[in-house]
């Protein structure tokens, strides 16, 4: 959280910067305009960084209109791979300005040497570009209006793989298949793949989705190498459910060795040793993780190893610090984590229900059925577990608290049934939840 304060300061004093500076010439651009924004001097030491201040110069520098567009709509594109790579939504921010910069750029008068598809085009990659940084900052039904927009007016394989994204975000996945499949005929590749292994894991089959993933990040390879070691990180999670650690561990080198330090391979290493009893292994690759992305399934996964080590001290710090950005970070996860803590029940209520008001795909759904559990409304809980439940997605964590759920109203058989099915991958969840599972079946 502090990194994106700092980003949104430093957002601010460049543009107070260029208020004044701007104040005294004729023609300068607003200073709050998005186009401003966008071309704020970006500073960094890695690739992407010296790939954004590059296209920030050459923007200033450059008078021709069509040339102009094409460099905003990449850097936009570039700042969305500086928020894959950084894991800082604030990049998001600023792709979803460039966007804007193009939007407003529609308006203003083309050569006469400009083809009239151009302004289409136009319009097309500013939607594009806006359209997935909204989906990345979860305003889903903007994005689902842009990509609906999108199809309707050009209908690539992207435009129907943002509006997949959306709707399944918001559970309407019947939607979202038709849209995927729509994108796997166009442009069948990496995108598609990895989006067909996440519907086909969603839906019960860990198989399909272990053989799509392994598409996914074969077919990403070199030219798209954090994209790769997404899919590959991933793929280690289906290995690690599937009981086939050794592959696990497998999918994460060859993740480290295109991306050093990925959070996403890194996380899954500390998960499958976790799986393994070997807590005090786990805690060095879960705590250079969670250093490089402070999201609270990090940091969660980080404190339980701790705790499982014996290092309650170190734990104790870890979830002060979840306490005091969770519910900013990721408001769902946070809240699961306090219904799981049993701590501020009517936070993690509270929580669980405003993210239902963006979005209720299943994870969703069992967030808000966790924390009504833990506000003391079993019956209510036991019914929304039912709709979280509909899919058949083998999720361990979901099976545990329908489980216990289930046996705080009497529901004995369901409880049981879903104590077995969260138990038969119980090298899924964390060694807290673990020890719940255990309290379940002595009870």
């Amino acid at each position: 959280m502090q990194r994106i304060i700092n980003h949104i300061l430093l957002i601010a004093a460049l543009i107070a910067f260029n208020a004044c500076r701007s104040a005294s010439g004729s023609g300068a651009m607003n200073s709050t305009s998005p186009c401003q924004i966008a071309l704020a001097e970006h500073q960094g030491e890695a690739e992407i960084d010296k790939q954004i201040a590059r296209l920030q110069r050459d923007i200033r520098t450059n008078a021709r209109p069509a040339q102009t567009n094409a460099l905003v709509e990449k850097l936009g594109w570039s700042f969305v791979e500086k928020a894959r790579a950084s894991f800082d939504p604030g990049f998001y921010k600023l792709a979803e300005q460039c966007a804007l910069c193009l939007e407003s750029k529609q308006n203003e008068k083309q050569p006469d040497d400009q083809p009239l598809a151009s302004a289409q085009s136009l319009r097309a990659a500013s939607l594009l570009l806006r359209g997935h940084a909204l989906h990345n900052l979860h305003r889903f039904a903007e994005a689902e209006r842009i990509a609906r927009e999108l199809v309707e007016m050009r209908g690539i394989a992207y435009d129907f793989g943002l509006l997949g994204d959306v709707l399944m975000e918001q559970g309407k996945l019947d939607e979202a298949i038709l849209a995927y499949q729509k994108m796997m005929e166009m442009r069948p590749g990496p995108q598609a793949y990895s989006r067909a292994a996440h519907v086909r894991w969603l839906k019960g089959d860990l198989d399909g989705a272990r053989v799509l993933m392994r598409l996914a990040a074969q077919s990403a390879g070199q030219g798209d190498p954090e994209s790769s070691a997404w899919a590959w990180s991933r793929l280690a999670l289906f290995e690690l459910q599937a009981g086939t650690v050794k592959q696990a561990h497998a999918m994460c080198d060859l993740a480290l060795e295109l991306q050093k330090d990925y959070a996403p391979a890194l996380l899954a290493r500390g998960r499958i040793l976790l799986a393994e009893n070997k807590a005090s292994e786990a805690v060095a690759p879960l705590q250079k993780a969670a250093g490089i992305n402070r999201l609270p399934e990090y940091q969660w996964t980080l404190a339980d190893a701790l705790r499982a080590a014996g290092r309650n001290d170190e734990a104790a710090k870890v979830e002060s610090e979840l306490a005091a950005s969770g519910a900013a970070n990721d408001p769902r996860t946070f809240a699961v984590y306090l219904a799981t803590r049993r701590d501020n029940t009517e936070a993690a209520l509270r929580l669980a229900e405003e993210e239902t008001k963006l979005r209720r795909d299943v994870y969703t759904l069992d967030a808000l059925a966790w924390a009504q559990l833990a506000s003391g409304n079993a019956p209510e809980a036991w019914k929304t577990m039912q709709s979280a439940l509909a899919l058949d997605t083998q999720d361990a964590r979901m099976f545990l608290h329908a489980a216990i759920i289930a046996s705080q109203i009497g529901e004995k058989s369901s409880a049981k049934s879903y104590a077995a099915k969260a138990a038969k991958i119980e090298s899924m969840l964390l060694p807290g939840e673990k020890v719940r599972l255990k309290e379940l079946k002595n009870s």
